[in-house]
């Protein structure tokens, strides 16, 4: 439905913001945010020759975002059981995926490159306020 530009109807954004704040309640949600339909966005795509910047709609809807989640859980059986409590019927699949965090680059993530993150995570709570 997104694709098309429709919106839903009052009862599926009232049964969304229920279970969003839920969520927040829990201490589970840190960003719940839609997306418009591909048509108004762009995919730009690198490769040895440059940069291409493809204008949407792109044909592919199966593959496309039509919103997102971020949510702070114990474990990804804990992401699976809150997202079984979502206001969702027949034909929508969701993808679970975690977040990076700075554990899991190792060594690689010198303490420059965390102290440079930090930097830039800081200057984004930043932007956010203003």
């Amino acid at each position: 439905m997104s694709e098309t530009g429709g919106m839903p109807e009052r009862e599926g954004l009232a049964a969304m913001g229920s279970y969003n704040e839920e969520l927040a309640n829990a201490g589970v949600l840190l960003v719940a945010e839609g997306l418009h339909p591909s048509s108004r966005g762009k995919r730009v795509r690198f490769d040895v020759t440059g940069t291409t910047v493809i204008d949407g709609p792109f044909p592919e809807t199966s593959q496309l975002l039509a919103g997102f989640w971020i949510w702070q859980v114990g474990s990804m059986d804990d992401a699976v059981g809150w997202l079984k409590k979502a206001p969702f019927s027949g034909g929508v699949e969701i993808e679970i995926r975690p977040i990076f965090e700075a554990e899991d680059f190792g060594a690689e993530l010198t303490p420059e490159l965390r102290e440079q993150q930090g930097r830039v995570q800081a200057q984004a709570e930043r932007n956010k306020a203003a």
